[in-house]
């Protein structure tokens, strides 16, 4: 409550929001030219999305992303990588700031320089987002390619459940990687200290998907969202969740923030008053 996580994490959704149709632009442009000549790898793409953005949402998203891919061309295709890494670099400026607040620091580096910082990040974290897709469609790949031609069905079964599991492992590696990278990047720390997986992370990502599957859940069964909103219903929901992911982002950090400070607080000496005084009583 004392850093204020509710009201950061409303404006890094709303950051997140302002950088997704900029990143569609550039992802439509891309995937919408692997569509024609990999339809199976476009629809898989879309199904990984649906699994975490809201159902409800999801129509709009799509919506955009097809009106977007119906005229792909290579001219369209580099703008929108370009504005999508700007744009996607004004949400991780927005993450710079609200982190350090949580890990209570200034930020001394210059605009340009945070903005560097920022558009470095924004490529390192669609490199591994990439690379959580890879692993996924691998993990799908490789499982159907080994049940279509078993040479004994039983290992067959457990070969490909097996590749599956190493695909979401592999994923879920990457995803702790990204909020590692961002933890440690993202704020301006005076002294970093790299961990792998951290326990601020550990329950920003957990968080994470469990309140992506909460909300998923609360509109299948409630979702009189379109009654109150109307035909702004899907874009609330869009924005719930990106509400949800800015807070489990910070939450986790809040976390690490504290148990840092904690781990300090036990590694500053402390002298008692007799310890002062046993000094110069010594030297006399």
């Amino acid at each position: 409550m004392a850093d204020r996580l509710f009201g950061h994490a409303a404006e890094l959704g709303f950051y997140f929001l302002f950088a997704l149709f900029p990143t569609l632009l550039s992802a439509s442009s891309i995937l919408g030219i692997a569509a024609r000549s990999a339809n199976q790898i476009y629809t898989k793409l879309l199904n990984y999305l649906a699994l975490v953005i809201p159902t409800a949402a999801l129509g709009t998203v799509l919506a955009t992303f097809n009106e977007t891919t119906a005229a792909v061309t290579s001219g369209k295709m580099t703008f929108g990588l370009i504005a999508a890494i700007w744009s996607a670099s004004v949400g991780i400026s927005a993450i710079q700031d609200t982190l350090n607040v949580v890990y209570k620091v200034e930020d001394t580096r210059s605009y340009f320089r945070a903005r560097i910082y920022a558009i470095a990040l924004t490529i390192i974290l669609s490199i591994i987002f990439t690379l959580i897709l890879v692993c996924l469609l691998g993990g799908d790949y490789f499982a159907t390619l080994t049940l279509q031609h078993p040479y004994n069905r039983f290992l067959a079964i457990i070969a490909a459940v097996f590749t599956r599991l190493l695909g979401w492992s592999l994923a879920s590696a990457l995803l702790a990687l990204s909020f590692a990278v961002i933890y440690y990047w993202a704020p301006d720390l005076k002294t970093r200290h790299w961990h792998w997986l951290t326990p601020g992370g550990a329950v920003g990502i957990v968080g994470w998907l469990l309140a992506s599957l909460g909300l998923r859940a609360y509109l299948y069964f409630f979702n009189n969202f379109s009654i109150t909103y109307g035909s702004l219903g899907a874009v609330i929901v869009l924005l719930t969740w990106f509400y949800l992911t800015g807070f489990m982002l910070l939450l986790g950090a809040e976390i690490n923030s504290e148990i840092e400070a904690a781990a300090a607080e036990k590694r500053i000496p402390v002298q008692s008053p007799l310890s002062s005084q046993s000094g110069p009583a010594q030297h006399m």
